[in-house]
């Protein structure tokens, strides 16, 4: 089969596309024809080695997918060959196939189409349950979104808005913040720009915002820390910016502040059925027309390097697809 192959720690440059032999089936495991694969900046982390999860290598990387069901392992009878399906896997999606547990495995509607379903899991994913389960957000109260044209970003943003939130989304320039404007942000500030403290005070009249969702890091942590109210909520996401905050104890003392960490993906083992069910939702609404999710650029798979450097480069946004 195709597929991107990682075979030493690297960058994208060195990324070669070739054949390898297909992933084997696994028990209680779904065969998937790949269609899509979405780009995530965990994909750029993998490959350099310096993400949670570490591949043997030679690898394929990709998290996210959709395509159709080829086989199913014995037993498995949630799924049949051709089933239209998303899903998610721990890497190996930059391929033509690539193998799954059952319970990562969604079917999808014919109005959603491979390259939309192949962007849907990761960054819906990591917002509703973030938005939702960590956060606790809440209809009414004020939700500030960093790099709020990005993947998960931009996710946060329609999610909030959802949920009843009023949304400040901050993003490095105008082109980034007229897109989070599009998909429902009230209140938009340029942080290269702009004093995101001094803003946000301005926003809320001296207020503060109740919660934040921070996929960024570095200085725009920090300035979240003195950005949110008493008892103010902060959901540590990633670290985009490439640099990881070193957080000052005694502003959250001071500020009775929560600093909550979030990563999504250990939450298929530690709650797969808080998984199961938020997509359940997710996909529900999306039925309703209620979100549109927002791909910016499609590549073929020999196009890798440029998708993945589009990416890191923060010069996307909402989502990057590879197709097969």
């Amino acid at each position: 089969m195709r597929a991107v192959v990682c075979k030493e720690w690297c960058g994208p440059e060195d990324l070669v596309v070739e054949e390898m032999p297909p992933p084997p089936l696994i028990v209680g495991g779904v065969r998937i024809a790949v269609k899509a694969a979405g780009v995530n900046f965990a994909d750029t982390l993998m490959i350099r080695g310096e993400y949670q999860v570490k591949p043997s290598r030679p690898f394929s990387p990709g998290l996210e997918i959709a395509g159709e069901v080829m086989e199913c392992a014995s037993g498995v009878d949630r799924f049949k060959p051709g089933d239209r399906v998303m899903a998610i896997v721990h890497y190996g999606g930059y391929a033509a196939e690539a193998v799954t547990a059952v319970d990562n495995v969604y079917e999808i509607s014919a109005s959603m189409d491979y390259v939309t379903a192949a962007a849907f899991p990761v960054a819906y994913g990591t917002s509703h349950i973030g938005l939702k389960e960590k956060l606790r957000l809440q209809s009414g109260e004020i939700l500030l979104v960093h790099g709020a044209a990005g993947g998960v970003g931009l996710t946060a943003v329609e999610l909030g808005k959802l949920l009843g939130a009023t949304v400040i989304a901050t993003a490095g320039n105008p082109d980034k913040l007229l897109v989070a404007k599009q998909w429902g942000a009230d209140y938009l500030i340029d942080y290269r720009n702009e004093d995101i403290r001094v803003r946000v005070k301005e926003i809320t009249d001296g207020r503060g915002a109740d919660a934040v969702y921070d996929p960024v890091g570095g200085n725009v942590f920090e300035a979240s820390l003195r950005s949110t109210v008493q008892r103010g909520r902060i959901l540590v996401v990633g670290f985009a910016s490439g640099e990881v905050p070193q957080i000052p104890a005694n502003i959250l003392l001071v500020k009775n502040i929560s600093v909550i960490g979030y990563y999504w993906g250990a939450h298929r083992t530690l709650d797969p059925g808080l998984v199961e069910r938020s997509f359940k939702e997710l996909l529900t609404w999306y039925g309703e027309g209620r979100l549109k999710p927002h791909v910016s650029s499609v590549f073929d798979l020999t196009e890798v390097e440029t998708a993945m450097a589009m990416l890191s480069g923060r010069k996307s946004t909402g989502k990057v697809v590879l197709t097969t």
